[in-house]
């Protein structure tokens, strides 16, 4: 992992999180082993994108805690949470996976930015460093994303819904970076919707509907009796209920 530290285990103990004083999470415990390759899956709603951004650092929890996930994280959120309007270069994009080393105030010498060239043809975009981010399909933008990434060398990658809206060939090409990160030892956690890419692709599931439905083997997790609670959870689902406060 060009000298990262190898990932710790990540544990959660009773992890409960809220978002917009609304209930997400409910006392989650369980571990992300090191080098594992985990699946979020769940409904619309289930609190998948809270617990990413827990895990990042992100969203404070209201009850319990997680270990081991300081320092070593990086987050690819999902595309529509981002706004492309700003006039920013593909390059500049990608040399944000470099502010941990430089800081708010450090300049980016020219290795740094020969990094982020290697960044973007590895994923891809070679010669697309001056394009502005605004002016790129869904696909070529979450190259970007993936190339920062590259550039940030955590050795826990979080993926929210990674390849939403891609098409075929770009989310293969970038499945496979994923695969390498994977074969490099790096801890992988993706919420995904695609419960065939699922079984085909990860080892490890965490089915969510606010509560834990399984947690484990892949296809232990996504049987139908599981996948079918899910969806009863989520139809009796309470909007306005507050946040829980045990």
């Amino acid at each position: 992992m060009n000298g990262v530290a190898a990932p710790a285990e990540i544990r959660l103990a009773d992890l409960t999180v809220s978002h917009q004083r609304r209930a997400a999470v409910h006392h989650l415990s369980g571990r992300f082993a090191p080098g594992s390759l985990t699946a979020v899956v769940g409904p619309n709603g289930a609190g998948k994108t809270t617990l990413l951004r827990a895990l990042a650092g992100l969203h404070r929890p209201d009850h319990g805690r997680i270990e081991g996930a300081a320092g070593q994280v990086a987050l690819l959120p999902q595309q529509a949470l981002l706004d492309r309007g700003f006039p920013l270069s593909c390059l500049d994009a990608v040399l944000f996976g470099l502010w941990g080393e430089s800081g708010a105030f450090r300049a980016i010498g020219r290795a740094g930015r020969d990094r982020a060239a290697e960044a973007l043809a590895a994923v891809g975009l070679q010669g697309f460093a001056r394009r502005p981010v605004g002016s790129l399909s869904a696909g070529q933008f979450q190259r970007v994303l993936f190339a920062r990434l590259l550039l940030q060398d955590a050795p826990v990658i979080l993926l929210d819904e990674p390849f939403n809206a891609l098409d075929a060939r770009t989310a293969a090409e970038l499945l496979g970076v994923v695969r390498r990160w994977h074969g490099e030892g790096r801890t992988i956690v993706a919420v995904l919707h695609d419960l065939e890419l699922v079984r085909r692709e990860f080892p490890e599931t965490l089915l969510l509907a606010r509560d834990c439905l399984g947690w484990g083997p892949t296809g232990e997790v996504l049987t139908a009796a599981n996948r079918l609670r899910a969806r009863m959870m989520a139809e009796a689902w309470d909007e306005q209920a507050e946040a829980c406060a045990a």
